[in-house]
């Protein structure tokens, strides 16, 4: 299926790069292009899936995108490596971020995991981890008062194949494959960032710093925001339907409309309360997060430039 809207040659052609593959994760924007909101606005948007070797950064530096969906952490992350990444946009309000441990494994709570075999999703997913281990001064080499980090696919299998204690799930994707695999949920402990107070800011979008400067590319971002944002809305509000869509648009197949839906009705939780505008307090929070990481700090000091509220507020108020 071509992923392009607003066919009309007035249109402004925007490419959207996404953080993974096609799914309810992204429901917002693939609703925005199916009803309409994105050619509304004048915007002819093409949105691309991701997957395991694409890191939506290096694809907006390379030109391939004009904006991305990155969680925050890496963002930052990336900024203080020398590829200046701007937030306009945090659709994404909660963290869906969480440990999932089977309880025969004897992990009750944060106290038990020295010595345990934790898996961790790296290319920039593991900060929020390692920035964990760190506020629990937890070493992350091993040995009997440390956790030994396995690098985890971005699958379930060392949970099922008893490879790790816990490892690293979404509320709305992983958890439920593992659930779906035959392992009831009261076999299951779960530790959520949200609530051990490190959650990080997750699905953001960003451009590049320089792009801002180009005040056509700006008016377009406005009017990106704001038709995102209202299929974001239609979403939390639809929830089946926008599944429904999300799966019109994976080429792959590989989707089912049992676990789209649930995607969907559990993304809309971490949605919910946001119109698009980054709070600054959950910027803040985020920030001294990565900060406090111990001896390797996912950044070394407080980001100047890293988010504007120029873009949200324009959409926002028309």
């Amino acid at each position: 299926m071509m992923l392009g809207a607003g066919q009309a040659f007035s249109a402004d052609e925007i490419t959207l790069q996404l953080k993974w593959v096609t799914q309810a994760q992204f429901a917002g924007y693939y609703v925005a292009l199916e009803k309409g909101f994105y050619e509304e606005e004048g915007l002819d948007v093409t949105i691309k899936p991701g997957g395991p070797d694409i890191a939506p950064a290096q694809v907006l530096a390379g030109g391939g995108a004009d904006v991305i969906v990155d969680w925050m952490p890496s963002a930052l992350a990336t900024r203080e490596k020398g590829v200046p990444l701007v937030n306009i946009a945090q659709p994404y309000k909660s963290s869906g971020m969480m440990l999932t441990c089977l309880k025969e494994n004897n992990v009750m709570s944060p106290e038990d995991f020295p010595g345990k075999t934790l898996g961790v999703w790296f290319y920039g997913n593991e900060y929020p981890f390692l920035s964990w281990m760190a506020h629990l001064g937890i070493p992350t080499d091993g040995g009997e008062d440390g956790v030994t980090v396995l690098k985890q696919g971005f699958n379930v299998d060392p949970l099922l194949q008893k490879q790790a204690a816990c490892i690293s799930t979404m509320t709305y994707n992983e958890y439920w494959q593992v659930v779906d695999a035959g392992i009831s949920e009261d076999q299951l402990n779960t530790f959520k960032y949200e609530d051990e107070g490190v959650a990080t800011l997750e699905d953001g979008l960003y451009v590049l710093e320089d792009d801002l400067k180009d005040p056509k590319f700006k008016e377009d971002m406005v009017k990106f925001v704001r038709a995102s944002m209202k299929g974001w809305k239609w979403a939390e509000e639809n929830p089946d339907e926008a599944a429904e869509i999300v799966l019109d648009y994976d080429d792959t197949g590989a989707q089912t409309e049992k676990h789209q839906k649930r995607m969907m009705r559990e993304v809309a939780k971490l949605t919910a309360g946001s119109n698009g505008a980054l709070d600054p307090a959950d910027y803040q929070r985020t920030v001294e997060v990565l900060l406090g990481g111990g001896s390797d700090p996912v950044i070394t000091k407080q980001p100047e430039g890293a988010y504007t509220l120029e873009i949200t507020d324009a959409a926002l108020s028309n």
